[in-house]
C-alpha cells in the first residue's frame, strides 16, 4: 500500500458506498426505494468512515481534493504531492461510480426518469439558482475543512499530555461531521463538498452506455468544483489567521 494507492482505494470505497446508497434510494424497484434523505446522509457518513479507516494509516485519508488543498495551505503538506493525490482521488471516484452502475444496472434500466438516473452519479440543485447553489457549496465545504482542522486525538490530562491512539475509532468524528453537514446543509445542492466525488462520477455518467440516459448537466458541473475550492481555501486561511494569534 502506498499513499497514492490508499487515496485511490479509499475514494473508490467512499463513492461505491455513498453513490450506492443514492442508487438504492432513488432507482425503481430497489429494496431501499424511497427510504429518504436520512438514509442517504447516514450512509454517506458511514462511507466516509470506511474510506478513512482504509486510507488513514497510509495517506492521511484526504479522499477529497479540497482536503488536500487545505492541508497544503494550512498544514505544510507537500505541494509536489497535491496533483498526484487529486489524480488518485478522481480515478478512485470514477471506479467507485462505475461499480455502482454495474451493481444497479437493472434498476437504472428500469427507471424512466432521467434525473433519477443521473442522481447516483452527480449532485444537482433542488432549486437551480447558481448564486445560492455556489454559496451553499462554499459554506458546506468551509464547515467541513474548518472543523477537520480542530479535530484532535484523545489525550490523558496528566502532568504531560499523553496522546491516545484510537485507531479506526478516530475516523468517527469526521463521519459525524459529514453526517451533520448533509442533514443541515445538504438540502439545497446535495452537498458535494468534494470535487472528485462529483466530477469523477459525472464523467462516468457521460461515458457509459446507459439505457435512456439524459445529459450530464455540464452547465452546473463547475459549481461543485469551484464552490468547494473557495470554501476550503477560506477555511484554511481563517484557520491560519486564528492560529497566529
Amino acid at each position: 500500500m502506498t499513499e497514492y494507492l490508499a487515496e485511490f482505494i479509499g475514494t473508490a470505497l467512499l463513492i461505491l458506498l455513498g453513490n450506492g446508497v443514492v442508487a438504492n434510494v432513488v432507482l425503481k424497484g430497489t429494496k431501499g426505494n424511497n427510504s429518504g434523505w436520512i438514509v442517504i446522509t447516514t450512509a454517506w457518513a458511514l462511507a466516509v468512515f470506511v474510506g478513512v479507516v482504509v486510507a488513514g494509516p497510509y495517506s492521511g485519508a484526504h479522499l477529497n481534493p479540497i482536503v488536500t488543498l487545505a492541508v497544503a495551505i494550512a498544514k505544510g503538506f507537500d505541494w509536489a504531492k497535491v496533483p498526484f493525490y487529486i489524480l488518485a482521488q478522481l480515478s478512485g471516484a470514477m471506479v467507485g461510480s462505475f461499480l455502482v452502475w454495474i451493481i444497479y444496472k437493472d434498476h437504472f434500466d428500469a427507471t424512466e426518469d432521467k434525473g433519477l438516473k443521473a442522481a447516483p452519479f452527480a449532485t444537482a440543485p433542488a432549486i437551480r439558482n447558481k448564486v445560492s447553489n455556489l454559496f451553499s457549496e462554499i459554506v458546506g465545504t468551509f464547515v467541513l475543512i474548518f472543523v477537520i482542522f480542530y479535530i484532535t486525538d484523545a489525550s490523558l490530562a496528566t502532568t504531560e499530555v499523553t496522546k491516545i491512539g484510537l485507531g479506526s475509532i478516530g475516523a468517527i468524528p469526521v463521519a459525524f461531521l459529514v453526517w451533520v453537514i448533509g442533514l443541515a446543509l445538504g438540502g439545497t445542492t446535495g452537498y458535494a463538498i468534494n470535487p472528485a466525488r462529483d466530477l469523477g462520477p459525472r464523467l462516468v455518467h457521460a461515458l457509459i452506455p446507459m439505457k435512456g440516459k439524459g445529459d450530464s448537466d455540464w452547465s452546473y458541473a463547475w459549481i461543485p468544483i469551484i464552490g468547494p475550492i473557495i470554501g476550503s481555501s477560506l477555511a484554511a486561511f481563517v484557520f491560519l489567521a486564528l492560529s497566529s494569534k
